[in-house]
């Protein structure tokens, strides 16, 4: 715990607004944001990040919050910017430890609590929802909800309002003037902010990158539309389960081919349920279920499914891999890829479009549509030229830019640059900045970290049991098992398991060599080191590492059992 002296240097002062990320800088990820002032904290967005080959045995990851713990009394509650797991998906792993109010619009706010009432404690936490365009305070703090558009309903930057200024944190955005479900970007009131003055913009770098604008989804729909009427076999889409604007083109493209439509996975199904009773999917009462899709004919069906980015557990991954209960693919059937490559899911994917094309499957991926065939996904990010309006139409003083590894962030704050914004921050996690009036510096830093989702337990990512998983999923792991009498004499030969390292040829030999080195070390070994444990594991320890290491090229995890008769 902080002492008392460390706990009052960071209590945020009434004369400045402070920004703190926990996560969400040089990454995708695990966004999670606090604001200081009047010796009160603010949070913002609780989101988690998938695991992959660098943390084996953990899918899912998230922010390390013993800061918040830590100024529990301080933190006044946490404000959910939209409905996408790298915003929201860690508060029901982190419900019981945050013990704060979750304010969310309706659509977010439901997704919470059948996400709660999955894991049976939705008791333990208390949502209290907004509508797009409303305000509210919290202590020191006003804050405004904006209206925004992105790739999934009921999106809001926030105007974060103090004493001492007001900062506008964008959290995921696009300006897309023709959404197909909810309202556009109230840029009216974006501009109103700009006129009455920031301190700060705390802006997504995720589009920095990426040239032009942002298409509609408008554009979407009619794309689907031209594609569905090209085929005459089995048309599977597979797309992010939360774009239920997505969601809806399929089913308006799918209804203008004459085809139903079907979900195929179970967040797809819970997503689509809540959005339909809010009013923003009246298609979903003429969904078909999966095993009425497999009755249909093939001309005339669309299935909807998870897995576009290559999830192992997705639903068209196992219809992939011929894991899937219900649905099967035949060669000519189509399969459509409509969503963006989020980066490090890259390999993943194309080992599934690989086993699709192997069964003569046809794959279109967005990336790969010729452009002449129109777009088979608009990002829910703006690009350049969205980020360029933003910055002209509220002309802050500074950027803090967030969200995205570190190029993003760094491209983001040169583009602000060529906007005329004279200060921009590239933050680090565990910074805390003053965002004005005045000058913008660093304040301090504080510990960071993340924790992973071990089964069903919570535990630090950077202790010596996710460094010993990396170093057995590389080189394997050997366990040795020694029997040495009261004397110290050897009472029967060392035994060895080969873990990741027993082929039937390659480990009967490398099994006969260590236990021949063992057994000539053991033997000239003095009494003085076998009778002491401690010594005799590390003999043990010394002559495997020694010889994988010079011989076998690896440096597997080692492990001795010593028993005593």
């Amino acid at each position: 715990m902080m002492s008392s002296s460390k706990h009052s240097s960071l209590k945020p002062p009434a004369d400045a607004l402070w920004f703190l990320s926990l996560g969400g800088t040089g990454v995708f990820g695990a966004n999670l944001s606090l604001y200081g002032h009047g010796g009160k904290w603010l949070m913002v967005d609780c989101g988690i990040l998938f695991g992959d080959a660098r943390t084996p045995g953990i899918d899912v990851m998230m922010p390390d919050i013993s800061f918040v713990q830590e100024h529990h009394q301080d933190v006044l509650g946490l404000v959910v910017t939209h409905a996408h797991e790298d915003h929201l998906g860690a508060i029901p792993y982190l419900a019981s430890l945050l013990r704060l109010p979750v304010y969310a619009t309706p659509f977010a706010a439901s997704l919470l609590r059948a996400k709660f009432a999955s894991i049976k404690i939705q008791e333990r936490v208390d949502i209290i929802e907004f509508n797009p365009g409303e305000s509210f305070t919290l202590g020191p703090f006003t804050v405004e909800s904006i209206p925004v558009t992105h790739s999934v309903v009921e999106s809001v930057m926030l105007a974060i309002k103090t004493s001492c200024g007001h900062a506008l944190h964008t959290g995921d955005w696009r300006l897309d003037p023709q959404p197909v479900i909810g309202d556009v970007s109230d840029e009216a009131r974006l501009a109103a902010l700009g006129r009455e003055g920031l301190l700060a913009v705390v802006g997504d770098s995720t589009g920095a990158l990426v040239p032009g604008k942002t298409p509609s989804e408008t554009s979407v729909q009619q794309t689907l539309k031209n594609l569905f009427g090209s085929y005459d076999k089995r048309i599977i889409v597979t797309c992010f389960a939360s774009n239920i604007e997505r969601i809806h083109s399929i089913a308006v493209a799918a209804k203008a081919s004459g085809r139903y439509v079907s979900l195929v996975g179970r967040s797809l199904w819970r997503n689509a349920q809540i959005a339909a009773d809010l009013g923003y999917l009246p298609a979903f009462e003429t969904f078909l279920s999966e095993y009425e899709a497999m009755e249909t004919p093939r001309h005339k069906i669309v299935m909807i499914c998870t897995g576009n980015q290559g999830e192992r557990r997705a639903a068209l991954t196992r219809i992939a891999v011929f894991d899937h209960s219900v649905v099967e693919l035949e060669r000519g059937d189509v399969v459509m890829f409509s969503s963006s490559e989020i980066p490090g899911n890259e390999k993943d994917i194309a080992r599934t479009q690989s086993l699709l094309l192997a069964r003569g499957i046809k794959v279109l991926a967005a990336k790969n549509l010729p452009a002449e065939k129109g777009v088979l996904h608009a990002s829910g990010h703006g690009a350049r030229e969205d980020m360029e309006t933003l910055y002209r139409m509220v002309s802050p003083p500074c950027v803090m830019c967030v969200h995205g590894e570190i190029l993003h962030q760094a491209e983001h704050a040169q583009l602000a640059r060529a906007c005329g914004v004279p200060k921009t921050i590239v933050p680090l996690d565990g910074e805390i900045w003053r965002l004005g009036p005045g000058l913008q510096e660093k304040v301090t830093e504080v510990p960071v970290g993340r924790l992973g989702l071990d089964g069903t337990a919570l535990r630090p990512l950077d202790d010596a049991v996710t460094h010993a998983r990396r170093r057995m999923n590389f080189n394997g792991a050997i366990v040795a098992t020694i029997v040495l009498d009261r004397h110290g004499h050897v009472a029967a030969a060392p035994q060895l398991a080969l873990l990741g390292l027993d082929d039937a040829a390659y480990g009967k030999v490398l099994r006969m060599t260590l236990t021949d080195k063992l057994e000539d070390e053991l033997a000239r070994s003095p009494r003085s080191v076998l009778l002491d444990d401690a010594q005799t594991r590390q003999l043990v320890l010394n002559v495997i590492r020694r010889h994988m290491r010079t011989q076998e090229g690896k440096k597997p995890v080692v492990d001795v059992h010593l028993v005593r008769l």
